[in-house]
């Protein structure tokens, strides 16, 4: 189901999910940990990174799916065909029934980059939805991510280089 801005808690296979993030992280400590304010990343935080403060970034809450909050692919389908069609055809300025226009999406979602960039930090792990991801990672390596990437529980690692720009190192999949 698609939960961009409603805030649903974990189920159990996200937290199955996170765990498994866990695992697979570097044992280092992070200078910051930033999550979303919904419910399902600040708890995925938590299960990641247990005992640190977490700063809740307003900006990286998810898209707003409008009408289809909480709706299934095929759901979308049957019952907007034409507007399932747009959305999967993937144009830049697409507006979800109701809901954020993608391009509004991303901008927000710089914002809270911006602002996190700005705080100084060296390392952080950042704990946000599938479109976050990807926004935040075409954004900071001008790069388009290949359609599912990162898949749903996976995250990606980004390093920055000594000339200031950004790339992907590692892409940390289940």
């Amino acid at each position: 189901r698609y939960w961009g801005a409603t805030d649903v808690t974990l189920s159990p296979e996200g937290r199955d999910q996170m765990r498994a993030a866990r695992r697979r992280l570097p044992d280092e400590c992070f200078d910051t940990i930033v999550s979303s304010p919904l419910a399902r990343a600040w708890e995925g935080a938590r299960i990641i990174w247990p005992g640190s403060a977490i700063l809740l970034e307003r900006d990286f809450c998810e898209i707003d799916f409008g009408e289809w909050e909480g709706w299934t692919a095929e759901e979308i389908e049957a019952r907007n065909p034409a507007g399932f069609q747009a959305w999967r055809d993937s144009p830049a300025d697409f507006g979800f029934p109701g809901g954020e226009r993608r391009g509004d999406f991303r901008a927000r979602v710089e914002r809270g980059v911006d602002r996190m960039l700005a705080s100084g930090f060296e390392s952080a792990l950042i704990v946000v939805h599938h479109g976050v991801i990807r926004a935040i990672v075409e954004y900071l390596t001008g790069e388009t991510l290949e359609q599912g990437v990162p898949a749903l529980g996976d995250g990606i690692a980004l390093a920055r280089q000594p000339g200031g720009g950004w790339i992907q190192s590692v892409c940390l999949t289940r």
